[in-house]
């Protein structure tokens, strides 16, 4: 198991929290992106076991995590220019990138920006393939939500919700892993500067009637781009169709489907996610994409 080792490097003047394995592995540099009101420490355990073949880094996007929160911009394209920064800082030109949920938005938003830059795209749960969300992240993005979610990660909820814990665990209860990084997210919302963050971040690709970002009418422009998608069957925030919608759209891509899992596959079955991730970097070939590449397939799909 390769050691996971936290870092931080300040970008622009704003503190980035990154967690680092397998630097000296020799094998390619792979970024796994969380998604909304998460953190790094989530991919740990995919971390460990990835590290030993890969170079492998997950920050805390800014607003998530122990970076930092300013008063700024959180939309994808935001984002994907944060980790354009951080990575071209630690003096990374060409990665794979692993994107999470929100994280999958960043990272298809990465290659559309910066196609050069991108080997590899692997979706794991990904939002921005359609409109379908939870009512809970469509909720965030009321009129007031602002307001409402201080009462709700008030200091005396988030006891009545450790006291529940302490009661599970005397019962040799154990709560779900992809649940209990849904709580540890909830929780960190009582920071003034983590929820507002969060409801910026929200508003930028969700409204109340779903998500508003949509990639799959440009994903032909990264059609030379090695795509793998991983989705739990059980996903209850994002539905598995997604995924099928998305084979039928991009016949490429590979598709992984966990019976087992919910939102969080890497939570729940985080060596499956490595074989996966390990057999797909070893039998794909780093994509070469440049901007003039891009070009020819805008000028190709919508001739003047």
């Amino acid at each position: 198991m390769a050691s996971v080792t936290a870092r931080s490097l300040p970008v622009h003047g704003n503190v980035v929290r990154y967690d680092e394995a397998g630097a000296d592995s020799g094998g390619p540099v792979v970024v796994l992106v969380h998604g909304i009101a998460s953190r790094a420490a989530q991919w740990h355990q995919v971390m460990e076991m990835l590290g030993e073949t890969c170079h492998v880094i997950a920050p805390d996007l800014l607003g998530h995590g122990e970076s930092a929160k300013p008063r700024g911009d959180y939309s994808l394209g935001a984002h994907a220019c944060g980790l354009r920064d951080l990575l071209a800082a630690l003096g990374h030109d060409r990665v794979t990138l692993v994107g999470h949920s929100l994280g999958g938005g960043v990272a298809m938003q990465f290659v559309y920006q910066f196609p050069e830059r991108a080997e590899r795209l692997v979706l794991v749960n990904s939002g921005g393939l359609g409109p379908e969300v939870s009512a809970w992240l469509r909720a965030a993005t009321l009129p007031g939500s602002e307001f409402l979610l201080p009462l709700m990660t008030h200091a005396w909820v988030r006891g009545a919700g450790g006291a529940l814990g302490r009661l599970l665990g005397k019962a040799r209860i154990t709560l779900p892993p992809g649940l209990a990084e849904c709580l540890v997210g909830f929780a960190s919302l009582a920071d003034a500067a983590t929820r507002s963050a969060f409801v910026h971040t929200a508003r930028s690709v969700l409204d109340p009637r779903g998500q508003r970002v949509d990639a799959r009418d440009r994903l032909y422009l990264a059609a030379d781009l090695p795509l793998l998608v991983v989705w739990g069957a059980r996903d209850a925030i994002i539905p598995v169709e997604h995924a099928g919608l998305l084979a039928e759209q991009v016949p490429e891509v590979r598709l992984e489907i966990f019976d087992r899992s919910g939102h969080f596959p890497h939570l729940t079955e985080p060596r499956r996610l490595v074989e996966v991730l390990s057999r797909f970097l070893t039998e794909t070939e780093p994509a070469a994409l440049d901007p003039a590449s891009l070009t020819h397939r805008l000028r190709s799909h919508h001739p003047a």
